[in-house]
């Protein structure tokens, strides 16, 4: 039994998929800047490969969280 405000219609979908579109690029552009940014400042403070490894980790992991929410996004288009 549903009621009216359980229904999900095509456009709640799309709404979404481009809210989730729209968080992967931001995640991704701003990871990029901030990577870029951490390895340049490492290089001029003269940080050692132990700290930089930390923000490549930091932007690994925001990738992976990108990745996903592009692939969650596929799979509604395709489900």
């Amino acid at each position: 039994m549903t009621t009216e405000g359980d229904t999900v219609t095509a456009a709640d979908r799309d709404a979404q998929d481009r809210r989730d579109g729209r968080l992967a690029a931001v995640v991704i552009a701003i990871t990029t800047l901030l990577w870029i940014g951490f390895q340049w400042v490492g290089k001029q403070q003269g940080w050692g490969a132990r700290i930089a490894i930390l923000g490549d980790f930091a932007a690994i992991a925001a990738y992976i969280f990108a990745l996903v929410q592009v692939w969650r996004i596929w799979r509604r288009k395709i489900g």
